[in-house]
């Protein structure tokens, strides 16, 4: 297979070096990026002071992501992180008599469950979907989500095996039951195609470390516009506030669409970040991103299985995004292994996650799974 985007291998450094397969935890860092950081940084050191300039590099990060999910800019919201994003709604809630059960699933990221089960104590019902075979098949969402469901808590793609989730047909069966979808599109956002729109979604948290290509420091949170001016978040400060210059202690007036959940001051070098990384998404198209990592994808599965290893997860590239998941006891010293011979691959509990994205080739994930395997035989 050919690699189309093989004229911006030399935007990653660290491609000269080594194998770059872990963006399922850090996307690989551009030049493009490291220059946005850079330029944030100098204009500190020239001018001493760069709030209306940062301040501007923040909306730019918030329209960027809007138009990568389909939204429009005042349903964006910034945040710190993920987890901040979901202790934000959950804290928002209110969980009443015969509306209070929260349902998520058991491939959830963690995060996701401590959110919900931390609100038992204010009246939350918490239901966990359980998997089967490493998936969650579509029907359970029929038998679970009841009419008592405030609030579906799913992820697009599962942080542990790359297992990608239908939200448009999910969507359909919990609002069908009179339920919020909540989307965790941490795994997904950069890597496969989302419109908000399209696949109905009432909220959606990503942050921008994985496949979007960023650092750590911000997190995006999308929310229907008709559904936020509904809320009164209880988790708030000066930038959630209608007009956050006026400093009035005295007022509390949340700001319309959803910067109401906005609290202090976002990190700014992260926000550069952002916006250069969102911006070489969009150049290139996640459409195409997404067309690629399927090959990618597949390949992965086949070829590994060749090498027998065993996957975890479905067999098919159609059921899942670009990561695969190889079972491997002790997976975090094999991950050290991996490192120790410049191939930078990630571990949960007892897997090994493969997790490719545009920059990569088949013959990088060739190389890979070939040291995989020696290393797994020779435990």
């Amino acid at each position: 297979m050919d690699h189309p985007y093989a004229s911006y291998r030399s935007l990653f450094p660290v491609l000269a070096s080594k194998i770059h397969l872990a963006s399922c935890s850090q996307g690989a860092i551009s030049k493009t990026v490291s220059e946005a950081m850079e330029e944030y940084l100098n204009s500190l050191l020239t001018t001493g002071v760069n709030w209306s300039q940062s301040i501007q590099e923040v909306e730019k990060a918030k329209k960027g992501f809007a138009k990568l999910i389909g939204a429009e800019p005042n349903e964006i919201a910034v945040l710190g992180s993920v987890s901040d994003i979901f202790s934000t709604i959950a804290t928002s809630l209110s969980f009443e008599k015969g509306k209070n059960k929260i349902v998520t699933t058991d491939m959830d990221f963690p995060t996701v469950g401590h959110v919900w089960l931390a609100q038992r104590k204010f009246g939350a019902n918490v239901s966990f979907i359980p998997s089967q075979q490493e998936v969650i098949p579509i029907e359970y969402y029929e038998r679970f989500v009841t009419s008592d469901t405030l609030i579906t808590s799913i992820s697009h793609i599962c942080y542990f095996n790359g297992f990608k989730q239908d939200i448009k047909a999910i969507a359909e069966i919990v609002h069908r039951k009179g339920s919020l979808l909540f989307v965790d599109a941490y795994q997904s956002a950069g890597q496969v195609p989302i419109d908000v729109k399209k696949m109905d979604i009432d909220i959606l948290a990503a942050g921008t470390r994985k496949y979007m290509l960023g650092i750590p420091g911000m997190a995006f949170l999308y929310m229907k516009t008709e559904l936020a001016e509904k809320w009164k978040p209880r988790v708030t400060g000066w930038f959630g506030q209608a007009n956050h210059s006026k400093f009035d202690i005295h007022q509390l007036t949340p700001a319309p669409g959803a910067r109401r959940f906005e609290t202090g001051t976002p990190s700014f070098i992260s926000a550069y970040a952002a916006t250069a990384a969102i911006r070489l998404l969009l150049e290139i198209g996640v459409e195409n991103i997404s067309s690629y990592l399927n090959e990618l994808a597949q390949f992965t599965l086949d070829y590994g299985q060749e090498k027998g290893l065993q996957v975890v997860g479905p067999l098919s590239a159609d059921q899942r995004g670009a990561m695969t998941a190889f079972y491997a006891e002790n997976a975090g010293q094999i991950e050290s292994i991996m490192k120790e011979r410049n191939i930078i691959v990630s571990a949960r509990n007892d897997v090994i996650r493969i997790a490719p994205h545009f920059y990569n080739t088949k013959d990088e994930i060739r190389q890979a799974i070939d040291e995989l395997a020696t290393v797994l035989n020779t435990k």
